[in-house]
């Protein structure tokens, strides 16, 4: 099966050059390939698409050779396993504040003996059948080596539980949700607990556990922060910067006089 660029760079200690997509735009998976991105988050928590829309966008990742880590909207086993079977490199799912809650991806998303996943061995993952039953291979055993789970952190309890979380096998690495997080500690009431000082527990859980983690950001210093910090994976361009350029080309517009 194919193998997962943004694995390959988690495992030498390097950094995992992803941008993020929301909408059906085809030609983006090229460009990003082109540009030498390693993944595209596809987040279908806060956008829509339609399942074919879906598959036919994991299927332009595999003809670019770039990895989709997908983003699901929901938690159902059937449902997330289905991605892995359409192509998808891994997940980053919303919202785990909890080891119950991550152990149960890892059973949705990994085979035996790490996971409970059903096996089809049909899917593109193992190219149609191709790639899975012939005599010699492994097909569950390189799906469990080349897909990955990303919980993302983004509660307090969250992080209270986040060694316990970066502890469980099959579980990649953790990552932060500022927006949601911030939001969380605002709002409690009491608490010791900074932001900051979530990042910093966080990176200290997965250094632990041999584990990379993650964070959303919203400048390049914050980027260059964070990766000396020791993250891997900082999501950087999307399909919304899309807006800049006809911003730009409708400032030349004004001053072109037109």
């Amino acid at each position: 099966m194919r193998k997962s660029k943004m694995l390959e760079k988690f495992r030498s200690g390097r950094f995992a050059r992803v941008c993020s997509m929301g909408h059906f735009l085809p030609f983006y998976v090229r460009y990003a390939a082109h540009f030498q991105f390693d993944g595209i988050w596809l987040d279908l928590e806060h956008r829509t698409m339609s399942d074919r829309e879906v598959q036919a966008i994991l299927a332009m990742c595999h003809a670019a050779d770039i990895d989709c880590m997908v983003r699901p909207p929901t938690l159902e086993r059937t449902k997330l396993y289905r991605y892995l079977e359409d192509g998808a490199s891994g997940f980053l799912v919303p919202l785990i504040s909890t080891p119950e809650m991550a152990n149960a991806l890892v059973q949705a998303a990994k085979f035996p003996p790490i996971g409970n996943r059903g096996m089809d061995g049909a899917g593109l993952d193992s190219d149609f059948g191709i790639a899975a039953w012939g005599e010699g291979m492994d097909f569950a055993g390189d799906a469990n080596r080349e897909t990955f789970i990303l919980p993302q952190i983004e509660t307090l309890e969250a992080v209270a539980n986040a060694e316990a979380i970066a502890s469980i096998e099959g579980i990649d690495g953790l990552f932060l949700g500022p927006a949601d997080l911030q939001m969380r500690i605002g709002a409690a009431a009491g608490t010791s607990m900074t932001f900051d000082k979530a990042v910093e527990t966080v990176a200290a859980a997965c250094e632990k556990h041999n584990k990379v983690w993650g964070i959303a950001v919203g400048s390049l210093e914050q980027l260059k922060r964070y990766q000396v910090m020791g993250a891997q994976i900082v999501p950087w361009g999307g399909d919304f910067s899309l807006m800049s350029v006809l911003d730009a080309r409708s400032k030349e517009l004004d001053s072109a006089g037109l």
